[in-house]
């Protein structure tokens, strides 16, 4: 698949702001999933921009604005081919037996612990352990967790925020597609399967924000995706922009400003299936 993404941020302020600075994370990678074919980035007022990759390898672009302005935009234009390698839900994997092994590698590290939205706390172990009872591969166990949150939590928007916790969310059962990568990150990694946010895009018709899933590794295999909002393995339709412990990690605009707190934001995203 080939699509065309165009992602605006726009910010308005009710009275002149200053010393803006941010970080945008909005370019896709590109690794054996999908080939970023293009990226712009532009920003309004215009400012020199400068990129660099995280600890995650995620792109990050940098910019400031010192002199007093009451509205940005930040759009993102780009253009990806996407592939489909997606692990089947039926695959068995590698036995559970063997996850001592990813806690002694390097890059399973900080997906093992505890991170801003994600608790492994002993409510999240109860959870986890009924819901993977009997199961003894971790492919199987990964996705019993994801049918367990799509089938018991309710897509509920605007029921949660961006700063909303998983403990939170396991309480009230209702969320958006953070909120379940959240609970599923934690449910995971109480059972010592490492498991990392995926901030990116579901490329449908309807698609007018960005999406979130998750990916736990399995010994041998390496990262696979799963997306507890839709029950199902990530495929073609799907474009990751970055990956991190959580969403604050991941977060498409942050940064600080001196100035007013009354503030409007609006995204949009626009998605085109490129034949």
């Amino acid at each position: 698949m080939r699509f065309s993404i165009i992602h605006k941020t726009e910010y308005k302020y009710a009275s002149p702001v200053r010393d803006s600075f941010n970080e945008v994370r909005l370019q896709p990678l590109s690794n054996e999933q999908q080939t970023v074919e293009s990226f712009l980035l532009r920003v309004l007022p215009a400012c020199r921009l400068r990129h660099y990759d995280d600890f995650y390898k995620n792109v990050i672009h940098h910019f400031e604005i010192p002199e007093p302005h009451a509205h940005v935009v930040i759009e993102a234009t780009t253009t990806v081919s996407t592939r489909n390698t997606a692990l089947p839900l039926d695959a068995t994997s590698a036995p559970m037996s063997r996850l001592p092994e990813c806690g002694r590698t390097e890059r399973c590290f900080d997906y093992l612990m505890p991170s801003r939205y994600v608790d492994l706390d002993p409510e999240t172990w109860r959870l986890a352990i009924d819901t993977t009872a009997g199961l003894t591969d971790i492919w199987q166990a990964s996705v019993a967790i994801m049918r367990f949150i799509h089938g018991n939590f309710r897509y509920t928007p605007s029921s949660t925020n961006v700063h909303t916790h998983m403990r939170d969310v396991v309480q009230q059962r209702e969320g958006v597609c953070q909120d379940f990568a959240h609970v599923m990150l934690g449910m995971c990694r109480v059972l010592k399967i490492p498991a990392l946010y995926v901030s990116g895009y579901l490329a449908t018709e309807t698609a007018s924000a960005s999406h979130a899933w998750v990916e736990v590794f399995i010994p041998d295999l390496g990262w696979r995706a799963l997306d507890p909002t839709h029950n199902h393995a990530p495929d073609e339709n799907y474009v990751k922009i970055a990956v991190g412990r959580d969403y604050a990690d991941v977060a498409p605009v942050s940064g600080y400003y001196k100035g007013t707190l009354d503030r409007k934001m609006t995204v949009n995203v626009r998605i085109q299936r490129i034949d």
